[in-house]
Formats: C-alpha cells, sequence, structure tokens
C-alpha cells in the first residue's frame, strides 16, 4: 500500500480510507466507524515495528476512534481534525478537495521580511481563519510580509494559546475546519503575504493525550520538564517517534501550503541522536517544498548559535532565532523596568550598538540571573538571523495585567524604539496590533482539564509572575488574570477600531517599512556593514556603509535634547563632497510627534528630545565653511 504518510487516514479510493498507526503497546487495533445505525468495527493487520493498517471502506467526513485490545476507544493520534476536540471522534479528510490558487507562490527567504505574530482566537472578535483572512490586505498595506500563526494543533477546552496541543495533526476546530485554515494561507499568498506555523515538539498538552494507550515511549520521564514530559527522540523506541514529528512538518507544508516553522523552546527540545531533530524536521521541510523557499526559526532562550548554522558546520540549518537579549533591553530603555530575567540588562545605548553589530548580547558571558553563562558564540551570523521585537505573546503577558508597551512608556519613546526596531538591521518581528498602536491586553488564558487542573495551572502561572517583584504582592497577586475565565481570553482580543482612531501608529509603522523596504541601504541585511557608536548616556548613532558612499545615519536619543559637542565621533561625518539631509524624523506630527525640529550638521550636532532621525548623503549644496582663525 502506497501512503503518502505513514501515519493517520488517508482517502485511496471513493469510500475507501487506509488507516495507520502506531501502538506497540496493543496486541490488537480495530477502526471504530461511528455511523447513525452505530458502530461498526474493523480489524487492522499488524506490522513490523508495532504498526497496525487496513483499509475500511469510508469517505472524507467518516468519524471513527481506533478500539484497543477490544475495548475502550480512542482518537487516532495523527488524526487530521477533531470536529468535538482531542476527546471527541476523529474525522476523514479530503485533502485534494480544496482548490488551490497559489502555483505561482515561490515562497520567501527570511532577508528582507518583516514579521508578525498573531493568535488566531483573539485576532478578530470571531477567533477564526475565515474572519482572520479578511484582515491579510490591511496587513500587506501596511508593510508585513511574513506570518507568524501561534500553534493550532487541536487542544481542550474553549480557548488557550495553543502549546498544550495534543492532536499534533489536527487543526484546531476552534477557528473553523482544515479547509478554512487553507482558504486563510491561500489568501495570504494571493496578497503576497507568507505564514509560517508556530511548532510544539518539546511536549505535549495535560488534557486529551491518549498517546500513552498506544505506547509508552512518546515521551521520558528522566529529563527535565518545564511543561511537561519532554518527547522522546534519542531512547528506547525512538524512531517512531521521530517519523512522528518529521511526518508533521512534511504534512503542514504539502497539505497546508505553509512557508515554513517557528519551533517553540527548542531549549526543551532533548535530542542526543546524529542528527538533531528540529535539524531534521527542517530537512525534510525544505525538501517537501521542493522549489518553493521557506523560513524556518526557533526560540531558544538558551541562545544555541548553533541552530542558525548550516548542517555542514555542525549546525541545524535554521534560518533564524528569537533574540530576547534585544527584546530585554527595549523593555529596560522604555520602562525602566530591570527586575527578574531583566535584572542583567541596562537598556543603554551600548547594548543596541553591540546588538546591531554582533546579535546577541550574551555569547557565554556570566548572567547573574541564572548564576551561570548564557549563550554561545555567534559573532559570524548574518544580521537577519536575529529576530528582534518588542513584543511577543510571551512577554506581554509577563506583565502582570498583560498591558501592552505603548501603555508603560512615553509616546517618544514609544516612536524611537519602533523606528530602531524597523530600521535595524535584524530581522524585525511585531505582535498582533502593535501596528495600530493596540492597547488590548494579551494574556495568559488556558480552558484546559478540570478544575482540579484548571486551579494548578493557576497557581503556577502566579508563582511564575512572582519571579517579578513588583508582580509579587498580594495586592498585585489579587487581580492577576486568571487563565481559565472566559474573560481572560475575551479581553485579550484585538480591537480593530483602535486601527481607525490610531492613525497615527499605521503611518509611523508604513512609514518605517516602506523605508526598510524601498531604501537602497537599509534593505540589504550586509554582515559587517553596520557600524555604532555611543554619543552620550541615552543617545548613539548607527551607520549604515553601502557602495559609493551610499550611507545611512540613524541617530536615536532616549533622553532629553541634546546637543553634541564636541562632535569627536567620526561615525557622524559625512562621506566625502557631501553632507547630511534628513530623510526621516519620528517627531513628524504625522506620528503625533511635536514637529520636526530643523538641524543642521554643518554648525552643530543636536538631538531633540526622544527621537529618531534618519539621515542620508547629498552632494553638497554650499562651499565647507572655513576654520575661523584663532
Amino acid at each position: 500500500m502506497k501512503r503518502r504518510y505513514p501515519i493517520g487516514a488517508e482517502i485511496i479510493a471513493e469510500d475507501k480510507t487506509h488507516f495507520r498507526v502506531w501502538a506497540p503497546k496493543a496486541d490488537k487495533i480495530e477502526v471504530s466507524l461511528e455511523k447513525k445505525e452505530g458502530q461498526s468495527f474493523h480489524s487492522l493487520l499488524r506490522e513490523e515495528g508495532g504498526y497496525f493498517a487496513g483499509t475500511v471502506e469510508c469517505g472524507a467526513g467518516a468519524r471513527y476512534r481506533f478500539r484497543v485490545n477490544g475495548g475502550e476507544s480512542f482518537p487516532d493520534p495523527a488524526s487530521r481534525f477533531q470536529p468535538d476536540g482531542p476527546h471527541g471522534s476523529s474525522c476523514v479528510v479530503d485533502p485534494f478537495a480544496f482548490k488551490w490558487s497559489d502555483a505561482d507562490w515561490r515562497g520567501l527567504k527570511l532577508p528582507g521580511q518583516v514579521m508578525y505574530e498573531f493568535h488566531v482566537g483573539t485576532f478578530t472578535p470571531e477567533g477564526t481563519w475565515a474572519a482572520a483572512a479578511k484582515k491579510l490586505e490591511e496587513l500587506k498595506d501596511t508593510g508585513i510580509t511574513l506570518l507568524e500563526m501561534m500553534p493550532i494543533a487541536d487542544f481542550a477546552g474553549r480557548f488557550g494559546w495553543g502549546y498544550d496541543g495534543v492532536d499534533l495533526f489536527a487543526p484546531t476546530r476552534l477557528y473553523g475546519n482544515p479547509d478554512d485554515l487553507r482558504a486563510f494561507i491561500d489568501r495570504a499568498h494571493a496578497v503576497g503575504l507568507g505564514v509560517i506555523l508556530d511548532v510544539v515538539y518539546n511536549h505535549f498538552g495535560p488534557d486529551g493525550n491518549f498517546l500513552g494507550i498506544y505506547s509508552d515511549d512518546y515521551v521520558r520521564h528522566d529529563l527535565p520538564k518545564e511543561w511537561g514530559d519532554p518527547i522522546n527522540f534519542d531512547d528506547r523506541n525512538s524512531a517512531p517517534v521521530r517519523e512522528f514529528y518529521i511526518t508533521n512538518g512534511r504534512y503542514w507544508l504539502e497539505e497546508f501550503h505553509f512557508d515554513g516553522f517557528r519551533f517553540d523552546a527548542t531549549q526543551s527540545v532533548y535530542d542526543n541522536s546524529d542528527e538533531y531533530i528540529i535539524g531534521a524536521v527542517g530537512r525534510a521541510a525544505r525538501k517537501a517544498a521542493g522549489k518553493r523557499s521557506i523560513v524556518l526559526v526557533a526560540e531558544n532562550e538558551s541562545q544555541e548559535t548553533k541552530m542558525a548554522r548550516p548542517r555542514a558546520e555542525g549546525g541545524d540549518d535554521l534560518d533564524g532565532l528569537w533574540n530576547d537579549d534585544w527584546h530585554h533591553s527595549a523593555v529596560v530603555a522604555m520602562t525602566g523596568r530591570n527586575e527578574a530575567y531583566l535584572s542583567d540588562y541596562r537598556g543603554s545605548p551600548q547594548e543596541f550598538v553591540s546588538a546591531a553589530k554582533y546579535g546577541y548580547l550574551f555569547q557565554g558571558q556570566p548572567y547573574s540571573w541564572q548564576d551561570a553563562p548564557r549563550g554561545y558564540p555567534g559573532l559570524d551570523l548574518p544580521p537577519q538571523a536575529f529576530i528582534a521585537f518588542l513584543e511577543n505573546h510571551d512577554q506581554i503577558s509577563n506583565f502582570a495585567l498583560g498591558d501592552r508597551l505603548r501603555t508603560q512608556t512615553s509616546p517618544g519613546m514609544y516612536r524611537v524604539m519602533t523606528a530602531l526596531l524597523l530600521l535595524g538591521p535584524w530581522t524585525p518581528l511585531l505582535f498582533q496590533g502593535q501596528e495600530f498602536g493596540a492597547t488590548s491586553p494579551f494574556c495568559y488564558f488556558a480552558d484546559v482539564g478540570d478544575e482540579k487542573l484548571k486551579e494548578a495551572v493557576r497557581k503556577g502561572r502566579f508563582k511564575f509572575l512572582a519571579q517579578f517583584p513588583s508582580a509579587a504582592s498580594a495586592e498585585t497577586q489579587a487581580i492577576l488574570p486568571v487563565p481559565h475565565h472566559a474573560a481572560t481570553f475575551e479581553h485579550s482580543k484585538l480591537d480593530w477600531s483602535e486601527r481607525t482612531r490610531n492613525g497615527w501608529s499605521v503611518d509611523l509603522h508604513r512609514d518605517l517599512m516602506r523605508l526598510r523596504r524601498e531604501d537602497s541601504r537599509l534593505r540589504q541585511q550586509i554582515p559587517g556593514k553596520v557600524d555604532g557608536a555611543v554619543l552620550g548616556s541615552d543617545c548613539f548613532v548607527l551607520r549604515f556603509f553601502g557602495n559609493n558612499h551610499d550611507d545611512r545615519l540613524l541617530m536615536l536619543n532616549f533622553g532629553l535634547r541634546l546637543i553634541i559637542s564636541p562632535a569627536s565621533e567620526p561615525l557622524l561625518a559625512p562621506p566625502s563632497d557631501c553632507e547630511w539631509e534628513l530623510l526621516w524624523t519620528s517627531d513628524s506630527v504625522r506620528y503625533d510627534g511635536p514637529g520636526e525640529v530643523e538641524i543642521d550638521p554643518e554648525v552643530e550636532w543636536l538631538a531633540p528630545g526622544q527621537t529618531a532621525l534618519l539621515l542620508r548623503p547629498r552632494a553638497r549644496t554650499r562651499p565647507r565653511r572655513k576654520p575661523k582663525r584663532r
């Protein structure tokens, strides 16, 4: 029997479906087919390696479970759809019923992208793929190029972030059916947007996970567990587990046309195999994509830079890594808050100069918060390999009430940091609504398990937030959002009327993304072509070197109005026979700023308070001033 994938239900002819499941614990597996007139049971044949397989007369839409050893029946571990959730029956899906229109789509590569993380359930009031698809043209118009969809593998409950998925092949029924997801991606490609999927390969959720019925070898119990037992990628019977995950990566690309992945919390993906599982999934995904380019990025709290190196150099061949260092410095600069895991950051100009030149700030130096070295050398990685962000789902929710950064800093500082994010040499990532200055919070929400589990999740969340002294007091703990309350979820939904009310923010982001896209120098992320210098305690400059003196100068001032005198920094000097002209300023009234201040670098260098200035060279319009005789 020739199958597309080694596991799951596949339609092989009209009203004929082939089933295959790995169940080494079982002596007998039957397909329990659910019909109006009742159930019918169909035995599967045992194969080598603990697999069971067979063909049953049924087609798309058929509901089924696997009956184990003549006893209870359970969902398919590789179910393609769970219409009633993880505890319900599995559903046979015809992946070829949907008619794609993206045959000309060639995918994306990471250089030049502006990424956008979003959670389908809170992105629109409806919380569906169909509703989200109606917003795609607005995102494209703003300048977004690559969407990062938070996890969608089906999970228990009415709402959740998606990181407790248990049915890794089944798009959650909460957002629509599988063809609704296909339609979303097809529409994204039609307007010129790529879509990558956030996948969780470090644990399974605690509710609705029936894998232990089929095998005890999906997880390991002898390794540190941050959210649940880690996946078994290198111990007894790990080969079918590895196959499960490698197949999962192929499946999302082939059947849904995703443009790549963001691998969640890879520091908790343990694997001592010859080929690390994340690299193996990525390699299989690139092969499955064929001539279509895909983007593979990862979250890695340990900052293991080898993940972004080619396999030939001992790496995992990913394109980029989330840069928590950049975020932590930015939060301290914007809010003054450097508690808990922010305590090793100062938000100083030097940190941002170093980030522009080297990516991670910590590449093996001592890190007091963990009382150990942090990070690994990455001076050789290209700028686009470091994904910078002011906000993401984790970091917003780690503020006690899930408040957006815009509500915790001054308008001027918000504009300055937005300019730095979108004009810097790294790959920028926005979080949903950031482009229109959303003030709606984003809290941790999880409607998972029974009341006992819900309370355990609540206590765990509140304890986690207590690492921040500002969230540890009884007064603050009493007002923290409760994860399993529906109000916490509803409160986290975007208010799209803010897009109209906050036109200044839309203009700010659109203009900056246009500059990044169209400017001859800013759109090039060339290693070694950016330098920087600290000009004062709150002021610094980045210089982007181009060909034929086509440089750009980005000056950022976090503090008070500053006259830079003496101007003894060579990076401030214009190219030969040129003078600087102002290309862009964050003070523009278009962005609700105080108004552009005229500057003349030939006379003196002035950095207005809490302002970003972008300058470019032009041929001299006046003779160079002669020195005074003293």
